[in-house]
């Protein structure tokens, strides 16, 4: 009898280590979410804030389809703030790809696509304010004038330590939504945003009793890129080839206009007072030579 059971266990033995083969095969094996799905997943929104991601989500579509790929965009399950979806970017999981503002960290942490879809617009800042308080930066000319006021921002947000390294006080919250509300409660006096945001922000429900100021532009330089993940090269080089030949036929520069020209048209830069500001998070790497890919408003002009 016991022959007989050894003799079984022999018969077993190879069967036994094939299947603990595969097993191991598929614990090593990375997880992926495009390419064996046909799907590349980006961060959903807050319901209400769809409106913040046409302009992206156009951009990549049209690089996309500039590529050649047949990769289809999908919203995550869940709404992401955004340093939530870099960690998930960052870690491979629940997210194929993500646009933010650049710094050195995240250059680091993540692989980016080093052509700026805002054409650096990011970096041209106009301050919101509640409507009782519109002539509140009237006076003001400089930096030492700034300092006079308290920004609202992100905390994990570039632009935070930009200002803070300028000695511009700033009072954060981990919440987009909510510094609409502390601006309005005075828990700081302005709250800068990007030319191709502050526009659709005033006419959504939280912009209520919120004005542009309409006498200062800060400017840094800065990019927002398209961020994936270090082990999806793959995906990155995709939609890199894409986004230069919509640059090449100029599908790119359309796409812009068609969702920025009003607002930069709204801006009256040529009325404004333009505080610059150093960015000491700039990457080295970032194109600056390439003067087609950012905005200037001579440019904008002709």
């Amino acid at each position: 009898m016991k022959g007989l059971k050894t003799e079984r266990l022999r018969m077993l033995s190879p069967a036994i280590g094939c299947w603990l083969l595969g097993v191991l095969l598929l614990s090593s094996m990375p997880v992926l979410y495009a390419d064996d799905s046909g799907v590349m997943r980006y961060p959903r929104r807050a319901d209400g804030d769809e409106f913040r991601s046409s302009y992206e989500l156009a951009q990549l579509q049209l690089a996309l389809d500039k590529a050649g790929s047949s990769l289809r965009l999908e919203p995550s399950h869940y709404s992401m703030e955004q340093e939530r979806a870099l960690v998930n970017l960052e870690r491979n999981e629940r997210l194929d790809v993500a646009w933010s503002m650049t710094s050195r960290d995240r250059e680091q942490r993540l692989l980016p696509v080093r052509i700026p879809l805002d054409k650096g617009l990011f970096g041209w800042r106009i301050a919101l304010l509640p409507s009782h308080r519109a002539e509140l930066l009237k006076d003001v000319r400089n930096l030492d004038d700034l300092r006079q006021f308290t920004a609202g921002q992100g905390h994990d947000w570039p632009d935070s330590a930009i200002l803070r390294s300028h000695g511009l006080p700033v009072t954060t919250s981990s919440s987009y939504g909510s510094l609409f509300r502390m601006l309005q409660a005075q828990r700081f006096d302005y709250f800068p945003r990007s030319m191709i945001e502050i526009w659709d922000e005033l006419e959504h429900p939280r912009g209520q009793r919120l004005v542009a100021d309409p006498y200062v532009l800060l400017h840094y330089p800065t990019a927002m890129y398209f961020f994936f993940s270090l082990q999806r090269p793959e995906l990155a080089e995709t939609v890199r080839r894409g986004m230069e030949a919509a640059i090449a036929d100029g599908s790119f520069e359309r796409l812009f206009q068609q969702h920025f020209a009003a607002s930069l048209e709204r801006a009256h830069l040529d009325q404004r007072r333009v505080i610059k500001l150093h960015n000491p998070l700039m990457p080295s790497a970032t194109p600056l030579q390439r003067r087609e890919l950012w905005f200037t408003p001579a440019a904008q002009a002709r």
